[in-house]
C-alpha cells in the first residue's frame, strides 16, 4: 500500500527578511515613546516583543499536511481548517501534476483563489514553489495542492487513480 504524506510551512528566508524589516517600525515607534517618556522601559520591551513574537507565529502556525492513500486526496491547511478535507477518487474527474504561477494563477500564496481571485482557476493552497497536484471535481471544483515532492505524488496518483480507472 503507497501513503504520501508532506508537510510545508512557510519559512523561505524572503518571508523571514520581510518580518524582521517590518518589526524595525513598531520598535522604534516603542523607543520613541520610550524617549518621549510616554512609556516604561519594561512596557516598551514588553510591547515591542509582543508585537515581534506575534508577527512571526502569525506566519509560521501556518501548516499545509497533504496525504494520498487508496481513499483519495486528503488535505489540512491549518489553522484554516481544523481537520482534513478528503477528496476521494471517485470524486474525481481529471487529477494530474502541473507547474503553475502562484501569483498571477491565484493572487499568491496561502489559501487563495476563489470568489477573490480569477474564480474560473479554483482555489490554492500552497506555501512555495511552482509544481502542484490539480484536481477538477466531478463537479467542476477546482483545487489546486503545492507540493515539493512532485515525482512522489507523481507515483501514487499514477497508482490509485490509474487503479481506480480500471475498477470502474
Amino acid at each position: 500500500m503507497r501513503i504520501f504524506k508532506e508537510e510545508q510551512r512557510f519559512t523561505q528566508l524572503w518571508i523571514i527578511v520581510v518580518l524582521v524589516m517590518s518589526s524595525i517600525v513598531p520598535l522604534v515607534l516603542s523607543i520613541r515613546a520610550y524617549n518621549n517618556n510616554e512609556m516604561s522601559l519594561k512596557e516598551v520591551i514588553i510591547s515591542a516583543s509582543s508585537i515581534i513574537l506575534l508577527s512571526f507565529l502569525f506566519i509560521f502556525v501556518f501548516k499545509l499536511t497533504t496525504k494520498i492513500d487508496e481513499k483519495g486526496v486528503h488535505y489540512k491547511f491549518s489553522p484554516m481548517h481544523f481537520s482534513f478535507k478528503l477528496i476521494k477518487w471517485n470524486e474525481m474527474e481529471k487529477v494530474y501534476t502541473r507547474k503553475y504561477d502562484a501569483l498571477s494563477e491565484y493572487g499568491g500564496w496561502g489559501c487563495k483563489g476563489g470568489i477573490f481571485w480569477k474564480k474560473e482557476n479554483g482555489v490554492a493552497y500552497n506555501v512555495s514553489g511552482d509544481e502542484g497536484l490539480q484536481i477538477i471535481t466531478k463537479e467542476g471544483k477546482k483545487i489546486l495542492i503545492g507540493t515539493q515532492q512532485i515525482n512522489k505524488v507523481n507515483q501514487c496518483i499514477n497508482h490509485y487513480y490509474k487503479t481506480k480507472e480500471t475498477n470502474d
